[in-house]
């Protein structure tokens, strides 16, 4: 067992109508409140008016600051800090999915930087020390970002995808109400689902020793609970106990808990990053492409060993060896992800080998060579798994 410091720090309101508890989560932070929103689906179907009803009820001065999309962007970003600190703001308000979370956690620290902050806080990592506090009114199940401190932000200029991270980018609190994606299509219910999976594999494949019980078997429940709810939620949107199990397996999937002790990989996440950044194409849906050819890449037998375990524990798959019940657990997984309509291949993202290259050279040198530890990568490994995904 390896040694570990963890805080979830971020207090959780689950369940049907929490949202009335908003006002009393705010108030301790001050009277203003910046809410952040992405397009127009949280108006549509009322949950906007939940909110803001809430905010009202309470005395809170509030405005919205919207227009987040999908891979959130730097300039956009920029802009809400800045408004932010104009406006005097003592609280953020997210209300909506990962983009928005992600967004509006740059936005808290950004209007308190200086000199190029991409360079600084998102390549370098460099040590937050001021931020605007955050709350969370979860709408969509897949990023996690609701529990933990990472802000994946685009730039679209020099089309890289990065996160900054920061124990003071933590939300204050999040309210999960599961009847609040009911509304969500089939189409994102799967990419969130394929985003959940993708981060316990990211921690479940780690290069320790197969010794640290607790977080490997919590992460195996994890992934039953996707095999079992999510074909589920996909079909019935509004089945509550579907959507429910769902909500909080994404939270829990990346809350830190499942990944004590562990390094991770994290090689699947860096590449599709930089997909995203030159196709702007849905993260799940490049990783349910990524991860099995990942997968299928790096097996060989030094890391059988951990692939046959996911396979015996979390599909109940048997065979003469464990590459042979390895091999088995990347096919079932690769199935999975197309039984929920989702991709296998690239192409079928409209994305061909034009830049994989690019790609490639972009990733080793945004991470410094330090690509993957279940099995480091190379520039070639990262065209290789491209071309094999293609």
């Amino acid at each position: 067992m390896s040694e570990f410091s963890l805080n979830l720090s971020t207090k959780i309101f689950f369940g049907k109508g929490k949202v009335k508890e908003l006002g009393e989560a705010i108030k301790p932070f001050g009277k203003k409140v910046m809410v952040v929103t992405g397009g127009g689906s949280i108006k549509k179907y009322g949950i906007f008016n939940e909110v803001a009803n809430e905010l009202n009820r309470s005395g809170f001065e509030w405005f919205e600051y919207s227009g987040v999309v999908p891979n959130p962007r730097l300039s956009h970003c920029i802009s809400g800090a800045k408004i932010a600190i104009e406006e005097k703001v003592d609280f953020l308000l997210a209300v909506g999915g990962g983009s928005v979370l992600d967004a509006t956690k740059a936005i808290s620290f950004l209007g308190f930087t200086k000199g190029n902050v991409w360079e600084d806080y998102f390549v370098n990592n460099k040590d937050i020390e001021k931020a605007l506090p955050i709350g969370v009114v979860l709408t969509l199940s897949a990023t996690g970002s609701e529990m933990n401190g990472n802000a994946v932000i685009t730039n679209e200029e020099k089309k890289q995808k990065i996160a900054a991270r920061s124990e003071n980018l933590k939300p204050k609190f999040a309210i999960l109400d599961p009847t609040y994606t009911f509304s969500v299509p089939k189409e994102h219910t799967a990419n969130g689902i394929a985003d959940i999976f993708s981060h316990l594999f990211e921690q479940y494949f780690s290069p320790e020793e197969i010794d640290w019980w607790v977080p490997d078997r919590m992460a195996e429940g994890v992934m039953k609970t996707l095999i079992k709810w999510g074909p589920v939620a996909c079909e019935e949107g509004n089945n509550y106990f579907a959507r429910a199990n769902i909500m909080w397996a994404s939270t829990v999937g990346l809350n830190g808990l499942l990944g004590v002790g562990k390094s991770g990989d994290w090689a699947t996440h860096k590449i599709e990053h930089e997909l995203s950044a030159y196709y702007d194409i849905p993260h799940g849906a490049g990783l349910a492409v990524l991860h099995p050819t990942w997968m299928e890449y790096v097996l060989d037998e030094n890391t059988k060993e951990r692939f046959a375990n996911y396979g015996r524990n979390v599909w109940g798959i048997e065979g003469k060896s464990e590459m042979e019940v390895a091999k088995k657990a990347i096919e079932k997984t690769r199935f999975f992800f197309k039984s929920l309509g989702l991709p296998s291949k690239l192409r079928e993202l409209k994305i061909d080998d034009k830049y994989f290259s690019n790609m490639a050279e972009e990733v080793i040198s945004i991470y410094k060579g330090e690509v993957g530890r279940l099995k480091k990568l190379t520039k070639e490994d990262i065209e290789n798994i491209l071309k094999l995904a293609e």
